[in-house]
């Protein structure tokens, strides 16, 4: 299982959010796909990313004014895997994880372009 490629389990129906919708209907986005993470894309190129419980912890401590962004708060920095990388590779990469612990998604990007999303769960359901 880990020597398969990240294309052959990722989503490849990738629910995005543009950079000039508001905060409040991106997160209201997230719950209503119950996902946790949308990737930020301007046309098919990513260019960041927000989850479910950074935008969700600072709408509850009223962090954002109105009309707040998603550009405005998104990540920027967005660690990625390529459809090519092997199972492992994105594994290890998720548990490296980002200054506040371990990843749960990685979007799949090809040539600049968002093409897919590889989760926790999508890795766990093929130990089953």
């Amino acid at each position: 299982m880990l020597n398969k490629k990240v294309k052959e389990i990722m989503t490849k129906d990738v629910i995005t959010t543009s950079p000039d919708i508001d905060v409040v209907y991106a997160f209201e986005k997230l719950m209503e796909h119950k996902i946790s993470s949308l990737p930020v894309v301007d046309g098919d190129e990513l260019i960041g990313i927000i989850t479910a419980t950074d935008v969700g912890h600072n709408l509850i401590l009223d962090k954002y004014e109105l009309g707040t962004s998603v550009e405005e708060i998104m990540i920027k920095s967005v660690s990625t895997v390529s459809p090519e990388d092997s199972i492992e590779d994105a594994i290890k990469l998720m548990k490296e994880g980002a200054s506040s612990g371990i990843l749960n998604q990685l979007p799949v990007v090809e040539d600049g372009k968002l093409i897919g999303i590889i989760s926790d769960g999508d890795i766990i359901q093929q130990l089953f």
